[in-house]
């Protein structure tokens, strides 16, 4: 072979391409080594001649040897030249176990990693007509960011540009704090504000600091597939309690096995929109306080209610220290904001504070800053306000342009909150495949089944947003959408 390396080389050196001459030789000799065509032990040609033969700067085959060396493929000796390194893996195969398959690549998961890519549910697209969940980013106050932003990053502030310790940026949690005060009636002091990147990461930092594997824990039928895929992949086991007009309804049978966890969502629930009673939130609060129950409020979207104020949080009525409140800037600024927040018990706070900066080492202080004095400056409130009103619009178009098909056929629920409503489809079986079917002409839906825990409970329907869907881009998308349903009707057959 080293008669032939010159040429072999060259004839590779000479390609086309816009990698430099020495990364292209060495990545050349690196595969050369690995392959076998070098032996190991083989000295190499000197650097005078084989830049000779190549037609480059002998500083370039140099620095190249020297790269080599430094990766381990060859040897320098000094008066006697530079050699081929033993790489050979022979002494550490072990004998191959016979009868053994290969694997596919699915099996080469874990349980846990298998059962959270099965039970997946994220969306490759995240934007378009009728995807629920999602705001509209182009009302965002780009101009207002972009300006508290520079006057942030001209401060020159050292300990905003290291990691986050303390549960977060103070004063950002210091505006929160009162932000949901008065928004959400919550009852919260700065230090029990802990900053994360959103709602996945605070119930992650709750289960990991509150919860053993094999621990049980309440999730509402229907619910929201993330959060249930999270405790599940966390070995927790998730008991569905069933979701009424009332919210989330334990069984005689539930309320004689305390979960270590409830999870739920009782200013709109995820999916059905319900609003869970104040009996039934004094209920849950009194007995997770009976049974040391930890109880996990996400407000992931109430800022948005029409025709009524936003309600109190549970948080604010809890008088036990039971519940962690968690919420986000997702729904009303913008998802990749990635900026979320906990409110948690006085007594936990400094454990979860520690907990966030051990387990994320969180940072993006800079943004922190730039959002506290968005908020402080008043401009989330006004965001908000302006952002409920158009959103209200477009539920109201969305609302019409159902009935204006299908009269009162189908049922609508949901929609007196946030940026989804539900339309039901009783007589459907399979709401997935009408969901599939829209996607397939540019229609992006969820469909309601595959939030409920069982094929027993599930009810068929179509999740759609509207906050991120232009005014005038309603009543098309609609007829889209229609067109579809309607060749799963029973009457279409």
């Amino acid at each position: 072979m080293l008669s032939n390396l010159s040429e072999w080389l060259r004839a590779r050196l000479d390609e086309t391409g816009e990698e430099p001459a020495y990364r292209r030789l060495a990545r050349l000799l690196q595969q050369a080594i690995l392959s076998g065509r070098l032996a190991s032990g083989v000295r190499l040609p000197s650097s005078r001649a084989l830049a000779a033969e190549l037609g480059i700067a002998r500083n370039t085959v140099t620095h190249v040897y020297e790269q080599l060396a430094a990766e381990g493929y060859v040897q320098s000796h000094s008066g006697s030249g530079t050699y081929v390194a033993d790489t050979s893996l022979e002494r550490l195969r072990a004998e191959p176990r016979t009868g053994r398959r290969p694997l596919r690549d699915h099996q080469r998961l874990s349980k846990r990693g298998r059962r959270t890519i099965e039970m997946a549910g994220v969306s490759k697209l995240q934007w378009g007509a009728f995807m629920p969940g999602v705001p509209d980013v182009t009302e965002f106050p780009l101009k207002v960011w972009n300006r508290l932003h520079n006057r942030v990053w001209r401060q020159i502030r050292p300990e905003l540009m290291t990691y986050a310790q303390g549960g977060g940026y103070r004063p950002l949690r210091r505006v929160l704090a009162d932000y949901l005060r008065v928004a959400r009636a919550a009852s919260c002091e700065p230090d029990q504000v802990v900053i994360t990147t959103g709602i996945h990461q605070s119930v992650d930092l709750a289960v990991r600091l509150l919860c053993d594997v094999g621990d049980e824990v309440w999730v509402e039928d229907p619910c929201y597939w993330g959060v249930r895929n999270l405790l599940i992949s966390s070995g927790l086991k998730a008991i569905p309690i069933p979701v009424d007009e009332e919210g989330m309804n334990p069984s005689p049978r539930h309320l004689a096995r305390p979960p270590r966890l409830i999870v739920c969502t009782p200013s709109h629930q995820y999916p059905l929109g319900c609003v869970m009673s104040l009996t039934r939130r004094r209920m849950l609060l009194d007995y997770a306080a009976a049974n040391d129950c930890w109880i996990i409020e996400d407000d992931y979207d109430s800022e948005f209610r029409y025709g009524i104020h936003p309600l109190a949080s549970l948080q604010g009525l809890d008088p036990h220290g039971q519940v962690i409140y968690v919420g986000s800037f997702s729904k009303v600024l913008f998802p990749g904001l990635r900026v979320g927040y906990m409110v948690v018990p006085t007594s936990m706070a400094d454990f979860f504070a520690q907990g966030i900066a051990e387990l994320y080492r969180e940072g993006q202080m800079m943004q922190q800053a730039v959002l506290a004095e968005f908020i402080d400056e008043g401009y989330l409130g006004s965001h908000i306000r302006r952002m409920r009103g158009l959103y209200a619009e477009r539920r109201g178009l969305l609302i019409d342009a159902v009935h204006r098909h299908y009269g009162d056929a189908l049922p609508v629920f949901g929609g007196e909150a946030g940026l989804h409503m539900v339309l039901g489809l009783p007589q459907v079986r399979d709401d997935l495949a009408v969901s599939q079917a829209a996607l397939a002409q540019g229609i992006l839906t969820r469909a309601l089944s595959g939030y409920y825990n069982s094929v027993r409970t599930m009810h068929t329907g179509l999740i759609l947003g509207y906050a991120c869907v232009p005014s005038e881009r309603i009543d098309p998308a609609f007829e889209v959408l229609a067109q579809t349903m309607d060749r799963f009707m029973p009457s279409a057959a």
